[in-house]
């Protein structure tokens, strides 16, 4: 069976995207998603995300890890979504949509920027020497010195895979303060297990982090990742961070066929 599929990219964070309103995707298949993700044998991806109807909202986003298992909220990933079901015309500038945690509201721009509203973050653990919180994904955020020369493949493994969460793991994004309003940050992806070039959901996380422990004092902070550049935005009162915006580009790379 041939599959048509289309390519996306935020900031350098790709994914594989299937229009699957008619619900002929093989959804519980691992192995073919991880194969469709892999950049050797298939199309090549950080993750694959399927885009299908909802009963409430302009449609449901389904998202996978590269390792061809479902998993939490991908930032970058809705994003693309959006732009996505805009060039299915599915929706036209604004949207409400569904993903695995919970509604999302959205627009895109004619420049394909896509401003993507996160979930409010009330729970946040500062430690010694490292952040978590939760923006959809579990992150684990750290300040490290030298950031450009930082393995953070093999340092972001070890925290993974580590004690501190556990079976389930976490993501990793390690942080550089360029300025009061900016930061620079790497992110090792669990699911991906390896460093991706951008992750919306890191992003938003170190933002919020870099707040919540007095790194700045800004709400609209700009991050530097490996593939250009997001904008969080967010508001702060004395029950947590509400009106949490993920904005940066979303852009269309090329269509499709596979065998199957």
């Amino acid at each position: 069976m041939q599959i048509e599929f289309y390519k996306y990219q935020g900031t350098g964070n790709d994914f594989v995207m299937i229009d699957n309103r008619t619900n002929f995707f093989l959804k519980e298949d691992v192995k073919l998603i991880e194969r469709l993700c892999d950049r050797r044998f298939g199309i090549g991806a950080d993750g694959l995300i399927l885009l299908e109807n909802d009963s409430e909202t302009d449609f449901r986003m389904v998202y996978y890890n590269s390792d061809g298992n479902q998993s939490s909220m991908c930032g970058n990933g809705g994003r693309c979504l959006v732009a996505f079901a805009n060039q299915l015309g599915v929706i036209d500038d604004k949207t409400t949509f569904i993903a695995t945690d919970g509604l999302h509201h959205a627009s895109v721009n004619a420049d394909s920027i896509v401003s993507l509203q996160m979930i409010d973050v009330n729970e946040i653990q500062k430690k010694d020497s490292y952040t978590f919180l939760n923006t959809g994904s579990p992150h684990h955020v750290q300040i490290v010195d030298d950031l450009e020369h930082y393995n953070v493949k093999e340092n972001g493994a070890a925290i993974r895979y580590g004690e501190l969460y556990g079976e389930k793991g976490s993501n990793v994004n390690f942080v550089k303060k360029v300025d009061n309003d900016t930061f620079s940050l790497r992110t090792y992806e669990r699911g991906v297990e390896d460093e991706t070039l951008a992750c919306g959901t890191g992003a938003t996380a170190v933002a919020i982090a870099m707040n919540a422990i007095g790194e700045t004092d800004k709400t609209s902070i700009n991050l530097n990742v490996e593939g250009g550049k997001l904008v969080v935005s967010f508001d702060k009162d004395n029950d947590g961070y509400t009106n949490v915006f993920l904005t940066g580009p979303a852009k269309f790379v090329f269509k499709g066929t596979i065998e199957i």
